[in-house]
């Protein structure tokens, strides 16, 4: 099994991408987007996509998609062929299109609304939190796709406020403010333990 960044030369895939997340969103009865194969072409041909193939044989899928002059990436279409799931490929994929997100869009939020408890848990994994709506990307090209999605309905209702999809977001920013902190309660903590040792050392040493 290989994941490979997409390229033209993987065009003849793109019919059988879009039949999957078609025959998908029928059997989960939930909102999966309908993507055509033209649409799935794009997304190949710019180096904003990541393939699964075992040999020759389509196995899995996922793309980039960039909003608000690059100020958002969202990481959509992910789809595992029924012959290769339940077998971790999904994580798999998720894993290598989140790095592939960074490597090329570092300063970018990372974002997706999903109505899935696995993608959910495996977005949770990377670093995203759940967000609301309006935290997310007000790109009005992102919004419209989801005309295609059965709970769209919903979403007219609510004037984009929410849906049966939770919206969950990865912030580079926030991470790395996170972690600076982290390291700094670390580098606190260890401080306290060292000067705590060698108050101890003297007291011994004291009493010798």
């Amino acid at each position: 099994m290989k994941i490979l960044i997409a390229n033209e030369s993987h065009f003849k895939y793109a019919p059988i991408i879009a039949e999957t997340i078609s025959e998908s969103a029928k059997i989960r009865g939930t909102g999966i987007a309908k993507r055509t194969p033209e649409y799935i072409q794009k997304r190949l041909q710019n180096g904003n996509a990541v393939i699964a193939l075992d040999g020759d044989k389509f196995a899995g899928f996922c793309y980039i998609e960039v909003w608000g002059n690059k100020d958002f990436v969202a990481n959509s279409g992910l789809i595992v062929h029924p012959d290769y799931r339940n077998q971790g490929l999904a994580k798999q994929i998720k894993k290598r299109i989140f790095e592939l997100s960074r490597e090329k869009f570092p300063d970018a939020k990372i974002f997706g609304i999903t109505t899935g408890l696995a993608v959910m848990k495996m977005n949770y994994e990377l670093g995203y939190k759940p967000v609301t709506f309006s935290e997310l990307t007000n790109d009005p090209e992102f919004w419209k796709g989801c005309q295609t999605c059965k709970n769209f309905d919903i979403l007219t209702r609510t004037e984009q406020k929410m849906c049966l999809c939770t919206g969950m977001l990865y912030d580079p920013e926030a991470k790395e403010k996170n972690a600076k902190k982290a390291k700094h309660e670390v580098n606190s903590t260890a401080f306290k333990r060292l000067k705590s040792i060698k108050e101890s050392l003297f007291l011994k040493k004291k009493d010798k």
